[in-house]
């Protein structure tokens, strides 16, 4: 075991060899549960401001920010005013992300509402097909709480659910708490179900 015979193994300054203890770790994920429901959606229109960024997984998205900040409350208001149905207010889409999901790929980003009516003069318009979506939501620290819960859609929902996601735009609906520092957010992915 120590690479040399007990009676050199005595011997003041023997060089010896140790086997550290074996041991095994066991790792449980998946135990929080996820509020979600599966909706129908008919044919609508995402009308916003659009720009295109780099895809960041942890953390405040400095383009993202300065992005939502040019948009003024005078501009964000009058999108308000165009919503007529559901998710209500305000969203962040992203449109057209790699299948990868790789830290920094392109992706184009919609701050805008969902709504049936078209795009008034100066604002984009993004068609978006019927189908059904999950709809999931949480709560907690901004903007970690968002963050994670992306990453558990796709790394817990969907390996043990019948559905997988199908191409189309995500929408983020997000709510946050008058400091900042916490948020409610509902998260909309376009579903079909999975077959074997």
């Amino acid at each position: 075991m120590h690479g040399v015979g007990p009676g050199e193994a005595r011997r003041t300054g023997a060089a010896l060899r140790s086997q550290p203890r074996m041991s095994f770790r066991l790792v449980v994920e998946g135990s929080g549960s996820m509020r979600y429901r599966v909706v129908d959606k008919g044919e609508f229109r995402v009308v916003g401001r659009k720009t295109r960024v780099p895809l960041v997984h942890e953390g405040v998205h400095p383009a993202l920010a300065g992005f939502i900040r040019g948009i003024g409350q005078e501009a964000a208001e009058r999108l308000t005013g165009l919503c007529d149905q559901e998710p209500r207010g305000i969203v962040g889409v992203s449109d057209g992300l790699d299948p990868s999901r790789a830290e920094g790929t392109a992706f184009d980003y919609h701050h805008a509402v969902v709504t049936s009516a078209a795009a008034p003069e100066g604002l984009d318009q993004l068609t978006v097909p019927a189908g059904p979506w999950a709809v999931f939501e949480n709560s907690g620290p901004f903007p970690e709480a968002l963050q994670h819960l992306w990453r558990d859609v796709f790394t817990q929902w969907f390996p043990s659910n019948p559905y997988r996601s199908r191409p189309g735009p995500e929408m983020l609906r997000t709510r946050l708490s008058p400091d900042g520092a916490r948020a409610d957010a509902e998260l909309w992915i376009p579903v079909e179900r999975a077959t074997d």
